[in-house]
């Protein structure tokens, strides 16, 4: 297996021990993006159709990084606070992704980092 981590310029720095990107046998991993500012490393809060957006930005940073686009992501998985929030954050989302949109899990979860409202992790297939 070839492993490397992609290397980051534009999207928020890792709250933790982990990667923002590995690359391996052809996908990009993404972890999961928050809805955190990169310019100031402050949260996203109040509505989740912001908070959403920013972690699509995210995403497209790190993906932007890893020479890669949305239309090379293959699965979302979307993680919310707040399952009433489905309709807003899918508003947004879809105006990311083109009429051939990839597969997708959301979840509703007890909590998240820094108490966000969503969470937005993909993989990306390389050409």
């Amino acid at each position: 297996m070839c492993r490397e981590i992609v290397h980051l310029r534009k999207s928020p720095k890792p709250l933790g021990p982990y990667s923002q990107a590995v690359r391996a046998n052809g996908f990009v991993f993404v972890s999961g993006q928050l809805p955190i500012v990169p310019s100031t490393g402050e949260l996203v809060t109040g509505d989740v159709s912001a908070a959403t957006k920013q972690c699509l930005d995210n995403v497209a940073a790190v993906l932007e990084d890893a020479g890669l686009s949305f239309g090379d992501v293959v699965s979302v998985t979307v993680f919310l606070a707040d399952m009433a929030d489905f309709a807003k954050m899918n508003e947004v989302y879809a105006g990311y992704f083109g009429g051939s949109p990839p597969a997708r899990v959301t979840v509703q979860v007890a909590a998240l980092p820094k108490n966000a409202s969503i969470e937005i992790q993909v993989t990306a297939a390389e050409k």
